[in-house]
């Protein structure tokens, strides 16, 4: 899951243990010198800065913004021009700026949710992705090492909930970062640095952006305002097209992609439904924009890519329940909602299998795991991107009796500064780094989707 799943899962783990586990490095890396993670972010837009949690006692966010009201009743805030932190009186000048751009922001799109509550977690949580949003486009999934890093699954979501409540400069500034990125095959590395020079290390790249990024661009253009998208969408479209092909090429003769590591970041020795699910929205998406560009050639190429694409998944993956991987031989996963709006059309027999995974995944504490492959230490804990999925699928598709509730948990595990972790551990506490863009992008995606009674996913062509 992006920095959240694989690699990342065991780096987060490892917090209370002796080693790292190092992805693609096939070895550990000593504990020492791994900061603990954060708990909120500092902004000044164009730079950020952790908030420890010793830092966070007692503190809160003043309404609005990324300045931080100490303990003491001093701000902390990171100025404009600056890359560290001061501490101010509050109601300091510069701080109240820097306080209403914020509210300014928000207040030039949307803030979606059915109640004050509501909208006061997604209120925070844009704020978070705005922070974590690098004037390069790039998206760090947190703010913590390990998470200072742009992987485009995590980008394209923070994409399509910037475009959704009408931030449609950061939606695009992500696109165009994503095309920057974008490898000469039409692929893309795991994640990159954020000045975008390329991976921090050696883990191997992931098949399931080629799916994200066009997807991500289809809910951008549909988002768009109407005046100047579509000369916007032609500097995008060489990307779009590049990826598209580069999984078209990818299938094999069973109509699926071959082995990759999924959005846990671990390897699966047959295809898997975190690779496959994606690259489906991604061909539907390419050719709904390809037929916008006027390009019918490029439409018939990816519709044919499409329809061999969902032949296989019916074929391998339906009898399995949308299971982890073609086989059945590594469980239920929560990747069967990549198979719902607003990623695809649900296919014959998903409703079903989107509530027997829920339950088959659900825990204790009331989140959820991954997965169940037995072959993946999970444990107790639950992950909130995970756990959120079902709640924007159901509320994509159209449930949200079902939706509500997931949701609940999932803002009910926010932090005292109000901030969406990436775990919850076995007693029901938030875990590991927060702010996560991933969580926060999924959120505010669910509750568009919640206000407006779903949420579209690019159409099908038979």
């Amino acid at each position: 899951m992006s920095g959240v799943l694989g690699c990342w899962a065991v780096v987060a783990a490892a917090l209370t243990s002796t080693v790292v586990p190092v992805c693609g490095a096939g070895g550990h890396a000593p504990l020492s010198g791994l900061a603990a993670p954060t708990v909120g972010v500092l902004s000044n837009a164009a730079a950020a800065e952790g908030i420890s949690a010793k830092l966070a006692a007692g503190a809160r966010y003043v309404e609005g913004s990324n300045v931080l009201r100490l303990a003491s009743g001093r701000w902390l805030y990171l100025p404009s021009g600056r890359t560290e932190s001061v501490v101010v009186a509050a109601g300091d000048g510069r701080a109240l700026r820097q306080i209403g751009q914020s509210r300014a922001w928000l207040a030039s799109g949307r803030v979606p949710g059915r109640s004050a509550a509501e909208r006061a977690a997604s209120g925070r949580a844009l704020l978070a992705m705005r922070a974590l949003l690098r004037p390069n486009g790039a998206m760090a999934a947190g703010w913590s090492p390990g998470w200072m890093y742009s992987w485009p699954r995590d980008s394209s979501f923070a994409c399509a909930a910037f475009a959704r409540t009408g931030h449609d400069e950061e939606a695009f500034r992500i696109l165009r970062h994503s095309a920057a990125t974008q490898r000469g095959d039409g692929s893309w590395e795991a994640r990159t640095k954020l000045d975008g020079s390329g991976p921090p290390d050696g883990r191997r790249w992931q098949l399931d952006a080629n799916g994200w990024v066009p997807w991500a661009a289809w809910q951008w253009y549909r988002a768009a305002p109407a005046e100047g998208r579509r000369a916007r969408l032609e500097v995008l479209y060489p990307m779009i097209r590049r990826a598209a092909d580069r999984a078209a090429r990818s299938l094999g003769a069973d109509g699926l992609p071959p082995a990759s590591p999924d959005y846990w970041e671990l390897m699966t020795a047959g295809p898997n439904i975190g690779t496959a699910a994606p690259l489906l929205a991604g061909f539907n998406a390419s050719a709904d924009l390809a037929r916008e560009t006027g390009r019918p050639g490029d439409a018939v190429r990816w519709e044919g890519a499409a329809r061999r694409l969902s032949a296989g998944i019916s074929k391998r993956f339906f009898p399995v329940g949308y299971g982890r991987t073609a086989d059945g031989r590594h469980g239920r996963d929560s990747a069967v909602t990549f198979m719902a709006p607003p990623f695809n059309a649900a296919p014959a027999g998903l409703p079903a299998a989107l509530d027997a995974t829920y339950r088959a995944l659900l825990l204790p504490n009331g989140g959820l795991t991954p997965g169940d492959d037995p072959g993946a230490p999970w444990g107790a804990t639950a992950w909130t991107p995970s756990t959120a999925f079902f709640a924007l699928a159901w509320a994509a598709g159209g449930r949200p009796g079902k939706a509500g509730p997931v949701l609940e948990w999932v803002l009910s595990k926010r932090n005292a500064l109000g901030e969406l972790p990436e775990k919850v551990d076995r007693e029901g506490r938030p875990a590991s780094v927060a702010p996560l863009a991933w969580t926060g992008s999924i959120v505010v995606l669910a509750l568009v989707a919640l206000e407006a009674g779903g949420l579209p996913a690019p159409p099908l062509h038979p």
